[in-house]
């Protein structure tokens, strides 16, 4: 497990950034392991054995890439992403992600579009059971 940054420590970084004169908004994505399922908690299945865990990994090109991509998706000026690795507890923060936009429609469908593409294509989440 990394040490988890600071979104304090990141959003004062992102002001002093050059890209800072065209964002209105920055929004913060803050994953974290819970206790319940992911099944369950997206309604496809019956198990309600508590999750006490999860191994947690990435690809990091495939990050890179995505952190590339995200930077021109329309309206996003400022991308800054962070992963944890290893076997987490639950309450252990999985990733944190910041994007800086210029309007908040824009910049809501950013983060959103980014972290589905980390949660779809870059990590691998295997939840852990007692």
């Amino acid at each position: 497990m990394s040490q988890v940054p600071s979104f304090d420590e990141w959003l004062a970084e992102a002001k002093a950034d050059p890209s800072a004169h065209q964002c209105g908004m920055y929004l913060c994505h803050n994953g974290v392991v819970r206790e319940v399922a992911k099944e369950i908690v997206r309604a496809y299945g019956d198990n309600d054995a508590a999750v006490t865990g999860m191994d947690f990994s990435y690809d990091q090109a495939l990050l890179d890439q995505a952190i590339e991509e995200a930077k021109g998706y329309p309206g996003i000026f400022y991308v800054r992403v962070w992963l944890n690795s290893g076997h987490l507890e639950v309450g252990d923060d999985i990733m944190r992600v910041l994007v800086g936009g210029d309007i908040r429609e824009r910049t809501i469908d950013g983060l959103v579009k980014l972290v589905k593409n980390i949660k779809d294509n870059i990590v691998c989440e295997i939840e852990v059971r007692d």
